[in-house]
């Protein structure tokens, strides 16, 4: 047995139950009819013949394929001839051959919605901000005849503005590959409130955008609303679907936890491997919000995250796994882009999952360990339902959110310590 392993052996590990947690479930069920409706408001802006680029993100986003798919249709009704670029920042390894495969990873390919992808990290620069600051955009997209942008609207995970993760960071981060991610996050996320309207404006005055796609997910990451703006509207409107994303944000109802489990980290989850608005985790201090968690644990990352293991810095502990699939080019390629290296760095890595959240427990400075505040959530995507300790579920019967759904069991352990 290794001294780690020794070291933890006699922390117990709480018995656990299931709890629903009741979020706002409104959604727009038909999502392409509605993007339709909305489509109509814009047909004038196509032009038959024109190639139009289509920026495609890298998030988790509800219905990405079929929003995708239909706006493809859309634009080819009318003549155009359309075009994916993946629009991503440094995302993907920074590579175009990266980008393309997180794409796919997503469901969007080329035979799923019917267009090419174009791939590339070559940008030209468009301008610069007063003071300085380069504004980049995809060159692909620069040669296009037009750009529609499709993005989720959500809060930003280490900064707090008007407009935060949504349309106009597509265009000023996203569009504008590893070179426009660096530029935008060079002065750090204190002036990333600033920066990415202005860079966005710019890239909207200069570049032929013709709209917006933004959605807005419940709790339940179903698309709550969908707006198709023109350019000259996305600066207005934007902030308005920022603020009723805030609304919708799920969370987790315990204030207070002792140890977070989360099993699983990844691009495809959050920027940050997992969204620190659940977590009260942050990487830099312009954020804030969440339950105040003493000590916390990753024990694995998802496929689609391809080994980028960003976020797992802000954990207290991890596993021996997921130091062996992270792949340190890509996760670091994050760092060095938005200048925040704290979640890029490997955290205490105990052998087995069990070992892991023992640790979590013998160091999260409580007395007596068998009544430790233990939350294990999926990821930061799913968190209807979760597991909490025995000593939380006082405090989930007069919870008006939260109601449990199990017996206590015990988690399942395989005798290697792994998870069953």
């Amino acid at each position: 047995m290794s001294i780690l392993r020794e070291l933890v052996q006699d922390i117990p590990v709480p018995r656990m139950a299931r709890v629903k947690q009741t979020f706002d479930e409104s959604n727009l069920g038909d999502v392409v009819g509605t993007l339709n409706q909305e489509l109509e408001n814009v047909k004038d802006m196509v032009k038959p013949g024109a190639e139009i680029a289509l920026a495609v993100g890298s998030r988790g986003t509800d219905a990405l394929v079929d929003i995708t798919k239909a706006t493809v249709q859309f634009l080819k009704d009318l003549g155009a001839k359309p075009f994916i670029v993946p629009s991503m920042g440094s995302h993907g390894g920074a590579t175009g051959p990266g980008q393309k495969a997180v794409l796919e990873h997503l469901g969007v390919t080329e035979e799923s919605v019917g267009a090419e992808i174009r791939s590339s990290m070559e940008v030209i620069k468009i301008g610069e901000l007063p003071n300085g600051l380069p504004v980049y955009i995809d060159k692909y997209a620069s040669q296009a005849d037009g750009i529609v942008v499709i993005n989720r609207v959500k809060p930003h995970t280490a900064f707090r503005g008007k407009v935060e993760s949504g349309i106009m960071k597509m265009i000023s981060i996203g569009l504008g590959k590893q070179k426009g991610a660096e530029a935008c996050h060079q002065l750090g996320f204190k002036h990333m409130h600033v920066h990415v309207p202005e860079m966005a404006k710019m890239t909207i005055e200069k570049m032929p955008i013709l709209f917006g796609i933004a959605t807005v997910e419940n709790a339940f990451d179903k698309v709550a609303k969908l707006e198709v703006m023109r350019a000259n509207e996305i600066e207005e409107k934007e902030p308005a679907l920022q603020e009723l994303a805030k609304k919708l944000l799920p969370k987790i109802f315990v204030d207070q936890i002792d140890v977070l489990v989360i099993d699983q980290i990844g691009k495809n989850i959050s920027g940050d491997g997992m969204d620190p608005n659940i977590t009260g985790r942050y990487p830099t201090p312009y954020a804030h919000g969440g339950p105040d968690v003493t000590k916390m644990v990753v024990l694995d990352l998802t496929p689609q995250t391809e080994g980028n293991a960003n976020g797992v810095g802000t954990a207290d502990f991890t596993t021996q796994r997921v130091v062996d699939k992270m792949d340190r080019e890509a996760t670091y390629a994050n760092g060095l882009t938005s200048t925040v290296v704290g979640p890029t760095h490997i955290s205490t890595a105990m052998p087995t999952d069990k070992a892991a959240i023992q640790a979590a427990i013998k160091t999260c400075n409580i007395l007596d360990f068998t009544k430790v505040k233990m939350v294990r959530i999926l990821d930061t995507l799913h968190v209807g339902e979760i597991e909490v300790s025995e000593t939380l579920l006082d405090y989930v019967k007069e919870h008006p959110n939260m109601e449990q759904v199990s017996d206590l069991y015990e988690i399942p352990f395989n005798e290697d310590g792994s998870l069953r």
